[in-house]
């Protein structure tokens, strides 16, 4: 007989695949047994909100919400201006702090069963689930997507087919739905190009972020970084590992550094959803863009 004190936890991040994950667990497992909880950076696109409300009533469940704001910061940017940083070498500070650092707290609190995660069908998935399952053991994570041979595509479609309209970030031609409040800054530099075309209010207001993070630290704080040949030989040459930090905008200070618009111009790579487990596809090569982020290596 099932032990009612020991739950199912199906993690909902705000995307499609998560959604689905959900959905499966809960009918695999019965909704008595499952838990869906929702770790809130309170930075999510308005539109993620009403995405989690109809999927709270597709699934039959209350969405639990657990969030780090306003009890432990004021918002995202008070992280960022906390720690006087944006990606470290850990990871995004705001990941870490707002998703990875609730979840754990969250954990020493509750008991489960297993943990639901929605890695899609995917080879870097895949690989993903692996790196989790060595990193992550103790959650006892199974991944209903990658078991029933699900994209994010068929997720899109299950989600149409049951009449739950999916997040507009989708449709705006963005893989992910993270932190579209201010833009989420491990999307690279295809994602900082598409914001600066749609949303240059949010792209001006993080450049903004970037040139008073580096005024405070004394050093080039930026979100990207240039992989080219030549940026990389720079490095070597001059002995500065920041040589190849790219700034969303010109810092005055700093005008040898590149900026986006020197960058080729290039189409937003995949992300995987923000879940709270930073840091797990160690087992992975590194993608173009997890490659373009800035790792702070002091942090």
């Amino acid at each position: 007989m099932w032990d009612m004190r020991r739950k199912v936890i199906c993690w909902f991040s705000g995307g499609v695949t998560s959604a689905v994950a959900c959905k499966i667990a809960i009918d695999q497992y019965g909704a008595d047994n499952c838990r869906v909880i929702f770790i809130d950076t309170k930075n999510e696109d308005e539109d993620s909100y009403r995405f989690m409300g109809d999927c709270s009533t597709w699934l039959q469940k209350e969405i639990e919400v657990i969030s780090a704001i306003p009890t432990q910061y004021l918002d995202i940017e008070d992280v960022w201006e906390t720690h006087k940083q944006l990606n470290t070498a850990n990871g995004a500070i705001c990941s870490y702090k707002l998703k990875r650092c609730v979840r754990e707290l969250w954990e020493k609190g509750n008991e489960w069963s297993l943990q639901v995660f929605g890695f899609e069908f995917d080879k870097k998935e895949f690989n993903r689930a692996q790196s989790f399952k060595l990193n992550h053991a103790h959650t006892n994570p199974i991944f209903p997507l990658l078991f029933h041979a699900l994209t994010k595509s068929d997720c899109i479609r299950r989600l149409n087919k049951a009449g739950v309209e999916v997040p507009r970030a989708y449709k705006l031609g963005f893989h992910n739905n993270n932190c579209l409040k201010t833009g989420c800054i491990t999307g690279g530099i295809g994602y900082w190009q598409k914001i600066q075309r749609d949303f240059p209010e949010k792209f001006d207001a993080m450049a903004g972020i970037e040139h008073k993070l580096t005024n405070e630290r004394g050093y080039p704080v930026t979100m990207l970084k240039c992989q080219s040949r030549a940026s990389k030989e720079k490095v070597k040459a001059t002995g500065d590992k920041r040589a190849n930090l790219v700034f969303l905008k010109a810092h005055p200070d700093y005008p040898d550094h590149k900026t986006i618009n020197d960058m080729v111009g290039r189409a937003p790579e995949p992300l995987g959803d923000c879940n709270g487990f930073c840091g797990v596809e160690d087992l992975s090569p590194r993608s173009k863009t997890e490659r373009e982020i800035n790792f702070d290596a002091e942090a």
